[in-house]
């Protein structure tokens, strides 16, 4: 069976105001040797429960998986070499510009990681200050380039708008300076405020202000016209690449194709290509009992009719729309016959593709809400 790879590496120096993934901060945490350790028993405890004898794309994610440094970092890829019962054709280490250096990049280039994906979020030191981002401009710039003697062909960033102080002429200034590196890939998410962040806090005690949301979406859209207008194709809601520099693996998370997701937080989907079910085990979020104890598993069955609404709300987020093959593999009819009045009702309206169940560039702006349409009819056939 073939299932991609993730592993979720959950330590940060600090955690940033507005981020509600699972981490834990540096200083609760003394070693990484027992926590690899037992990462590594849960992958392959994992690859030999569900028969997976091919990897195409492996994700090492955080949480900052760069603050395993040099030597950790290695052991973890070496091992991996190992383990895994084919070596991925695509490689992706997250990592902050703050905990990067050359030892760490000469580790993932000697190692098999493909592609380097760096969190840069903004160029503008106020905004980062105002949302405790570690690091400073002139610090995600000396990395890039430290980055790019490794990785000539590219590398991906993350980008947020809607932060705190920022502006159009501040994101595109922030662009404009990044627009000499052959960056390949572009991540362009908009600021969204999750309920007991500490930036939901200071908002809902007026100690903190965001640009109103007209002007959020206005500072995204400035950003999406800049990134198309420079040789970028969007090819997912935040996901912007050149050429040839998609991510593989994230397309396989849109298409709902199988993965194994292990660390503290991680989940795991396996689809049941014969049945149109799936398994999905999410891994408790307690690092501690993590390397004491191994992992906590929550289980869930994904009956046939959640997978169906699962494989369009993921499959729409991406140009091409859901995967048409599997689709009509999975459940037996196609994506134009489960949604047939919403298809034409928002081809009427120009957002959606006349000749493939897709979204237009300008219909993914509005994905959620075809989504909802999408629910509510397959609801009223059942």
């Amino acid at each position: 069976m073939e299932a991609s790879v993730y592993l979720h590496i959950p330590f940060c120096t600090q955690k940033c105001d507005y981020c509600d993934f699972y981490s834990v901060p540096l200083a609760y945490w003394g070693t990484y040797e027992g926590f690899c350790r037992t990462l590594l028993k849960e992958l392959r405890q994992n690859i030999e429960e569900f028969s997976i004898d091919r990897v195409p794309t492996l994700y090492i994610g955080g949480g900052t998986p760069s603050l395993l440094g040099a030597r950790q970092l290695e052991t973890l890829l070496v091992s991996l070499q190992h383990l895994l019962p084919t070596w991925p054709e695509e490689c992706t280490l997250e990592a902050n510009p703050e905990s990067l250096d050359a030892s760490i990049l000469q580790v993932c280039k000697d190692s098999g990681i493909t592609r380097l994906s760096l969190g840069i979020q903004t160029l503008t030191d106020q905004s980062r200050q105002a949302v405790h981002r570690l690091g400073s401009a002139y610090q995600c710039l000396s990395s890039l380039e430290q980055a790019l003697y490794f990785y000539p062909e590219g590398l991906s960033i993350d980008l947020m708008t809607g932060l705190p102080f920022q502006t159009v002429d501040t994101l595109v200034s922030d662009l404009e300076t990044l627009a000499p590196y052959p960056i390949a890939h572009v991540s362009l998410y908009a600021l969204t405020v999750e309920e007991g962040t500490p930036l939901a806090q200071r908002l809902a005690a007026r100690e903190q202000m965001l640009p109103g949301a007209e002007y959020q979406e206005e500072l995204w859209l400035a950003g999406r016209d800049w990134l198309v207008s420079h040789g970028f194709d969007q090819y997912e809601v935040s996901n912007f690449a050149r050429s040839g520099a998609i991510c593989k693996h994230n397309m396989r998370y849109w298409q709902m194709q199988s993965w194994i997701g292990c660390g503290p937080s991680a989940s795991t989907t396996m689809i049941d290509e014969k049945r149109g079910r799936a398994l999905r085990r999410t891994v408790a979020e307690d690092v501690a009992g993590y390397c004491a104890r191994g992992p906590r598993y929550r289980e869930e069955p994904i009956d046939r009719e959640t997978l169906q609404k699962e494989c369009l709300m993921m499959g729409f987020r991406t140009i091409q729309g859901p995967d048409p093959k599997l689709f009509e593999q999975r459940f037996g009819l196609s994506v134009e016959a489960a949604i047939p009045r919403t298809l034409e009702i928002w081809r009427r309206r120009g957002l959606c593709e006349k000749h493939r169940p897709a979204l237009t560039p300008q219909g993914l702006r509005y994905a959620n809400t075809f989504i909802v349409e999408c629910f509510q009819e397959l609801e009223k056939g059942r």
